[in-house]
């Protein structure tokens, strides 16, 4: 099934928060830390340098590109230049084997090694899953190089675990679930999971470390207890914990802020051991307040959207019959059609590889202009052979494109549509009543890979 997709422009420029920035990261560079590189990745310069400081599992080849990061990242380059890189023996960052791991405190060299290499004085330090050690242990060593220190879901002693627990289970547990994002899944469950997002989190683990180095590297990281260095970092300190993490339970991260003279304390609501993914909003602001002295205003990028998708059915078949050269040019006069038909509802239009979507004009003048289409495309070069999908629900802003399970719904929506037919989610339908628009019951459907029963409607007529 081919489909052709148009995306509406982007929304107002004042409807933007002034925290986000375009994320555009260099490409990967090696720092020496003794005899072995470590590859870092910066996005462009800001007021104060952020190092995302990792555990042993990240690629920053991809870690920074992760459609899941991209709404934390975007927001923090907004307060500086955002620095990733990569661990000794992880990601693109030179390997090491059994009888020569690196000490924490070669580990903790990684971050001078980058900062150096950058001609960078200071730096704040983000540390998450695992990294306090490497943090807290460069803070309290350099105080005079760290602007501040920000911990989400830190914990100084990783043997500080539920009793009834095995460690060595857990850690089998692990290494066997690994390459499968089964595990990011597991420790941050308030996250949207769909297919795609759990096969980009899968090639992120396999990327950072194979099954072999997770093994390797899990029984010495269940070690790290820097409880004893925490008296000796003596710059601001941030600690931001989710109430209900089962992993990273607040009295761990309690611990931290209480043995750090003068650390901040914040506990929000969830369940997530990652604080970049969604819901990353409301620890965001802690850390901006944090860092600025003030407040961000964060611009929510969900919104209510009326997503189309139009198709043209049995696509395969026809450009067999008449040739790659004639099928582009009906494509090309398709895609004119669609432009000249909607653009009057979704506004200045332009190609993507996924859907157009509106939220700056009615439901039904969305569907109005469907309908316009579809009676259009009747005098085309493609005849009866369009069809139409289209579904209101919230979607996921990013950038020039939208994403979230809305966009889904409407792609299997617009799978099912038949020639010169716009068939719509019962989500719409029940928006319009009163607008006039007449439709006809198609039943009751499974959405592949979307929950429930969903019931479909034909426009009938506008």
């Amino acid at each position: 099934m081919l489909v052709s997709c148009i995306h509406a422009a982007d929304a107002p420029s004042s409807n933007r928060s002034p925290a986000y920035s375009s994320a555009v990261f260099s490409e990967t560079r090696y720092a020496w830390n003794g005899d072995l590189r470590v590859a870092y990745r910066t996005s462009r310069e800001g007021p104060r340098d952020i190092v995302f400081v990792p555990n042993w599992f990240t690629c920053c080849e991809h870690l920074p590109e992760l459609p899941s990061l991209q709404g934390w990242v975007q927001a923090m380059t907004g307060l500086g230049r955002l620095i990733f890189f990569d661990q000794p023996g992880t990601g693109a960052s030179d390997p090491v084997t059994a009888g020569a791991l690196p000490t924490l405190e070669q580990w903790a060299d990684s971050i001078t090694a980058v900062l150096d290499d950058l001609r960078s004085s200071e730096a704040v330090l983000v540390a998450f899953d695992g990294a306090l050690a490497t943090a807290a242990l460069f803070a309290a060593t350099y105080p005079a190089r760290t602007t501040a220190l920000v911990v989400l879901e830190g914990y100084a002693d990783p043997r500080d675990v539920r009793t009834d627990i095995d460690p060595e289970e857990v850690i089998a547990a692990d290494v066997a679930m690994w390459g499968t994002g089964e595990v990011e899944r597991a420790v941050s469950p308030d996250m949207p999971w769909n297919e795609e997002i759990r096969a980009a989190w899968a090639r992120q683990e396999r990327l950072a470390a194979s099954p072999g180095t997770a093994a390797l590297m899990l029984p010495l990281v269940a070690e790290l207890d820097v409880r004893a260095v925490l008296p000796a970092v003596r710059v601001p300190t941030l600690v931001v914990q989710h109430s209900d993490d089962p992993f990273v339970p607040p009295a761990r991260g309690k611990y931290v802020a209480d043995h750090i003279s003068g650390a901040k304390y914040i506990e929000l609501p969830g369940r997530n051991m990652y604080h970049f993914v969604e819901p990353w909003r409301s620890s965001f602001q802690e850390i901006y307040q944090f860092l600025t002295g003030h407040q961000p205003d964060v611009a929510d990028d969900r919104v209510l959207a009326t997503v189309l998708f139009t198709d043209i059915v049995d696509s395969t078949r026809r450009a067999a019959e008449i040739g790659d050269r004639d099928w582009r040019a009906l494509l090309d006069a398709h895609d004119a059609v669609v432009r000249s038909q909607l653009a009057r509802a979704f506004g200045a239009v332009r190609s993507t590889p996924r859907a157009m979507a509106s939220w700056r004009c009615s439901t039904a003048r969305n569907a109005r202009s469907a309908v316009r289409w579809r009676s259009a495309t009747r005098c085309s070069p493609l005849g009866s052979r369009c069809a139409a999908g289209l579904h209101t629900g919230e979607c996921e802003v990013r950038g020039d494109d939208i994403g979230g399970i809305g966009v889904h719904i409407g792609a299997r929506v617009s799978a099912l549509a038949g020639p010169n037919e716009v068939l719509v989610s019962s989500t719409l339908r029940d928006l319009v009543i009163g607008s006039g628009l007449e439709f006809e019951d198609r039943g009751a459907h499974q959405l592949k890979g979307v929950p429930g029963e969903w019931r479909l409607f034909v426009v009938a007529s506008a």
